[in-house]
């Protein structure tokens, strides 16, 4: 990350006092239908109350260029609650128990294309995931072989599911990428493997 950014942390209370400067980085950088930006902003405020949440923002002086938060996945939640059906296309009870029972939950790792190809989102995703308590992480990005793609597996995520189409948005395919934490160091030969017990060895 280039010396002139800096990582902050914010609290759930500042972290929605945010939203707004950071729903313009969000714009930027997913290029959403405009109709969208005030539903998003709405769902970013409520997955501040989510119990662990935790936000990183991404700092050039005192403008905000990318923000990442994540927060614990519990049954109730609609994406945990949805991702975990699809689970059960693919795999067996305890296979979906060891991926969900104890799950940091990705909501969003974005840069704003000005401030993109300096290392600022693969630190900001570190930062998030340094020090949890959870043993696994999932996040969902759009499918295809697009730069989020290729960070998220160079940290040591692996898919899920793939093409997966949430609920109201069947032409907008997604795939779903699970990590343990913490997440693997840059430089890892861990390889990232794509078998149902992915990535444990053994019990724990």
């Amino acid at each position: 990350m280039d010396a002139e950014t800096e990582l902050r942390e914010l609290a759930p209370d500042p972290f929605t006092h945010a939203v707004p400067a950071l729903i313009r980085i969000y714009e930027a950088a997913m290029a959403p239908p405009a109709e969208q930006l005030p539903g998003r902003a709405a769902v970013m405020n409520a997955h501040a109350e989510h119990p662990g949440f935790r936000s990183v923002v991404a700092m050039r002086g005192e403008e905000a260029v990318g923000f990442a938060y994540a927060f614990r996945g519990r049954p109730g939640q609609w994406w945990h609650d949805v991702v975990e059906a699809g689970l059960r296309t693919h795999w067996n009870d305890r296979q979906v128990r060891r991926y969900l029972a104890s799950v940091m939950e990705i909501a969003e790792v974005h840069v704003h294309p000005d401030a993109q190809n300096r290392g600022i989102g693969r630190r900001m995703l570190y930062t998030l995931c340094e020090g949890r308590p959870e043993r696994t992480a999932l996040l969902s990005t759009r499918t295809g072989p697009t730069p989020a793609r290729h960070l998220y597996g160079s940290c040591g995520f692996t898919a899920l599911l793939e093409a997966f189409a949430f609920p109201g948005s069947p032409d907008q395919p997604f795939d779903i990428l699970a990590a343990r934490l913490p997440l693997r160091e840059p430089g890892s030969q861990r390889s990232p493997g794509r078998s149902p017990w992915w990535p444990w060895t053994g019990s724990k």
